[in-house]
């Protein structure tokens, strides 16, 4: 006997999603909007996941056959505009392919098991041992020990960012250098925030995605190397684990939407 392929009501995932994340109790910036930014009507089938909401990912989503597109980045980054131009688009496709749109910014940074700052960690062979990057009462990242050379984990780091649409630059090193306490924060983590908390924490090296070029200056003096591994890369992983648990739990396939926007 035929059987249906897998599906499940969007209320109920969206339910499953916020609870696994913690969604209403994890503060954000407000255009982050975690949870369901876009409903649909049918179940859901098959999932897209990307890190950022955009036209290519949406026609990515159409184009795998995906009536939800998970991210980490939503639609309403920009904050409140007319919907009219690209945000009209945008809107259009995913109503005329009744897709809907989940986006778990914070959320998903620093889950503990589905968190991008954990996951790339570990794709960097490093073991966390506490949290790090403190902001209104959560970390975002983790921080721990190691006894690798600096340069070693600046290679792992370029494979790691090649790999997943970026490149990698960091601030000067002596090649003996070790890296003996690292932090980790994805995105745009090296800010003023982190450098005062890897100061004050004894934290050597700090592994972000991008920063703004000042900390490039202010690094060295504080004995900091900072391996800035890419914002869209180090990203890549927390929407990847949240499809792949969807999987697992519901028996829902997922696609992955490469969408490299260059930082």
């Amino acid at each position: 006997m035929k059987t249906s392929p897998p599906s499940i009501e969007t209320g109920r995932l969206v339910r499953h999603l916020d609870e696994l994340l913690g969604v209403a109790t994890t503060p954000d910036y407000p255009p982050a909007m975690n949870g369901l930014q876009v409903a649909n009507r049918s179940p859901i089938h098959r999932i897209a996941a990307a890190v950022d909401a955009s036209r290519r990912t949406i026609e990515g989503a159409v184009s795998a056959g995906a009536n939800m597109l998970i991210v980490h980045h939503g639609l309403f980054w920009s904050g409140s505009q007319p919907v009219t131009g690209a945000r009209y688009d945008r809107l259009r496709l995913l109503f005329d392919n009744d897709i809907a749109v989940y986006s778990a910014h914070l959320p998903l940074d620093t889950h503990t098991t589905l968190g991008n700052n954990v996951l790339l960690a570990e794709a960097l062979g490093l073991k966390p041992s506490g949290a790090f990057g403190a902001w209104q009462g959560i970390h975002i990242g983790v921080q721990g020990e190691s006894d690798v050379p600096t340069a070693e984990l600046l290679s792992r780091a370029g494979d790691f960012s090649a790999a997943n649409g970026g490149s990698v630059l960091a601030t000067s090193f002596e090649p003996k250098r070790l890296t003996r306490r690292w932090a980790v924060v994805t995105g745009g983590g090296a800010n003023a925030d982190t450098l005062r908390e890897a100061r004050e924490k004894g934290i050597d090296t700090l592994i972000a995605g991008e920063g703004p070029h000042w900390t490039a200056v202010d690094a060295p003096e504080q004995n900091l190397v900072i391996i800035y591994a890419g914002h869209y890369a180090t990203e890549t992983l927390g929407v990847r684990a949240l499809a792949e648990h969807v999987e697992r739990e519901f028996g829902i396939p997922w696609s992955w939407i490469s969408a490299p926007t260059g930082l």
